[in-house]
């Protein structure tokens, strides 16, 4: 099997799964109140600010929290198989894994926030901290948006 890069495994999925934009979720939501809306990013960056009423499961558990018996089980994400559920990341490539994923599990109504927090973010969309206060768009913009090191770049680059 030859090796892939995050950005084929992405594209690929894509080709998979339905993907709603920001600005397109209150109608969504309007015309289903049911849907769960999950934030797959790690707590660090759910710090920044999340969609108000969603629910936060970091990628790296999500498959256990879907499934009962796990210390990770989140039951409300293990009752949404028949409903419509939206993930969550960044910038929605995570979340376009995660999407698929969920479909191998049963979900029937999964959708990945196109674009991500970061579109909600350039979309002036509110965003909460923890303690339900919204979050300043400009603060939010600066820290959605991490700058890449050097040694990231890989080793033509540097």
């Amino acid at each position: 099997m030859a090796a892939k890069t995050f950005k084929m495994m992405i594209a690929e999925q894509l080709a998979e799964i339905q993907e709603l934009f920001p600005w397109d979720i209150e109608d969504f939501l309007t015309q289903s109140p049911e849907t769960l809306i999950v934030d797959i990013r790690e707590s660090e960056e759910v710090a920044t600010g999340a969609i108000k009423e969603s629910i936060h499961v970091p990628r790296g558990v999500l498959e256990s929290a879907c499934d009962w018996g796990y210390s990770d089980t989140v039951p409300a994400l293990v009752q949404a198989r028949d409903k419509p559920v939206v993930l969550v990341c960044r910038s929605g490539n995570r979340s376009a894994l995660a999407a698929y994923t969920l479909q191998l599990m049963g979900y029937t109504q999964v959708y990945s926030l196109k674009t991500g927090i970061r579109g909600w973010n350039d979309d002036e969309l509110p965003l909460y901290d923890k303690e339900g206060r919204q979050v300043d768009v400009d603060v939010t913009e600066e820290l959605l948006s991490p700058p890449v090191r050097a040694d990231q770049l890989g080793p033509a680059s540097v």
